[in-house]
Formats: C-alpha cells, sequence, structure tokens
C-alpha cells in the first residue's frame, strides 16, 4: 500500500500542476477500470478521495492562498479535482471538465501563490510519509510545471 500511495502522489503532484486535459467530453461512456491502472493499485477512488481531502485542508487553512477560493463552492471543486484525478489514473469515469491552464487563466497566480501550493503537497507527501528522494522527485516535477500553473507561455525546447 505504501508503494502505492507514493505511485498516487507522484502523479497527482505531476497531473495537478500540468496544464493539459486528460479524457474529454467525446469519451463519455464507463469504462472497465484495468487492473495495471494507477487507479487500481491504489486501491481505486477512496485512496484519491483522502488524498485530495488532505491536500485542501492545507491549502484551506494558508491565508496565502485560501483567498482563492473565497468565491469557490469547495464541495463542488474537491468533487471536480477527484474526478479529474480518478480519469487520469484511469478509472472508470472520464474526465470532461476544463484543462488545468484554463480553470486557473483569471486567477492571476504569482510565483509565492506556487510555492506555497507546492510546498503543501511537500507537506502532504511528507504526512504520509513518503521518502525523501520521492519527495525530491516529486517536487522536481512540479517545478517543471510552473510555466503551465502561472499561466505563463510554456518554455520553448531547444534543439
Amino acid at each position: 500500500m505504501k508503494i502505492m500511495m507514493r505511485t498516487f502522489l507522484l502523479f497527482l503532484l505531476a497531473l495537478s500542476f500540468c496544464n493539459t486535459h486528460v479524457l474529454r467530453a467525446e469519451d463519455t461512456k464507463a469504462r472497465k477500470v484495468d487492473p495495471k491502472s494507477i487507479y487500481h493499485r491504489l486501491g481505486g477512488q477512496a485512496a484519491i478521495d483522502a488524498a485530495v481531502d488532505l491536500f485542501y485542508t492545507k491549502v484551506l487553512a494558508d491565508e496565502r492562498v485560501n483567498h482563492f477560493f473565497e468565491d469557490v463552492n469547495m464541495k463542488r471543486q474537491i468533487k471536480r479535482q477527484k474526478a479529474f484525478l480518478s480519469a487520469a489514473f484511469g478509472g472508470p469515469t472520464p474526465y470532461t471538465g476544463k484543462t488545468l491552464r484554463k480553470a486557473h487563466a483569471d486567477l492571476d497566480l504569482k510565483e509565492s501563490d506556487f510555492g506555497a501550493i507546492a510546498g503543501h503537497l511537500q507537506a502532504t507527501l511528507t504526512e504520509l510519509k513518503i521518502d525523501k528522494e520521492l519527495i525530491q522527485e516529486v517536487m522536481a516535477v512540479a517545478a517543471s510545471t510552473k510555466n503551465a500553473v502561472l499561466n505563463r507561455p510554456e518554455a520553448k525546447a531547444t534543439h
């Protein structure tokens, strides 16, 4: 279970910060859960629910960033995040929401906001007793997606 939670948290961080969608409305039929999928290996919806709940508990307690959620229906926000992650990990229900870039476009997020959220992700990983090396790897993934989260142009690849 510890390995499954580590895998889940790595993907949670990567997907929380990425700017791409997993599935769109054109793929709206429920699908069979592959036993090899991350969703299944994590223990299904219960594991995803627990991680998302812990993350938002930390975020909402932080005065540096909780103002972004003042006018947000958190019950709906948490439900959407759980649906996104479930779909991303190969769960049975496709995700049909906005990309994270679009969802955050009007928030005027700053570097300090990114840092605060990344800190909560790191604290979540630590609280769940993830190895320090894996936490460093996860945080590197977060750092690599900063432009997408902050709605900056993507860095051009050099050849």
